[in-house]
């Protein structure tokens, strides 16, 4: 599994903290930055998360800002993503169990390092179960070509 990080200035501190847990687990990832504390704009981060995620060269991606807010919003604006903000693990279980979330987004003024790091590895440990969860994800995916009619967006 590839996974694509990003963060603002306000999640920079929580992405790092994400990085190190995934190197301890040998996971394949990549930073797309922002690579220090100075103050950025989130949606250059999202994007370039969401993209590498929608194209399919990561398989999920995880992005932080100060709340979590604003980068989800960004990123949802790819075509082909569903990012979830989810601030505990059973939120983030049920975001990739029932909608196929393939973006975790967290807020790291707003929760813990430790927690983040236990709401991480739910969402790994956690997949898409298919099944009836599939054809809501496919009516997301059905709105997403309505109102962008030029993607040809899979679930």
């Amino acid at each position: 599994m590839r996974i694509a990080l990003g963060s603002d200035h306000g999640g920079f501190e929580l992405k790092e903290a994400i990085k190190g847990k995934l190197s301890e687990k040998g996971m394949d990832f990549k930073d797309f930055g922002t690579l220090n504390s100075d103050s950025v704009d989130y949606p250059d981060f999202a994007e370039k998360v969401a993209e590498a995620v929608a194209s399919g060269e990561f398989d999920q991606g995880i992005l932080c800002c100060g709340t979590g807010i604003g980068i989800s919003i960004a990123a949802n604006k790819i075509p082909g993503i569903r990012a979830a903000l989810c601030g505990d693990c059973f939120s983030a279980r049920m975001a990739r169990e029932h909608n196929n979330a393939n973006i975790l987004c967290m807020g790291g003024r707003v929760i813990g390092i430790g927690l983040a790091l236990e709401i991480v590895e739910t969402w790994l440990e956690a997949g898409f179960q298919g099944g009836r969860h599939q054809r809501r994800v496919d009516k997301i995916a059905a709105l997403e070509g309505k109102y962008h009619p030029r993607c040809n967006c899979e679930p």
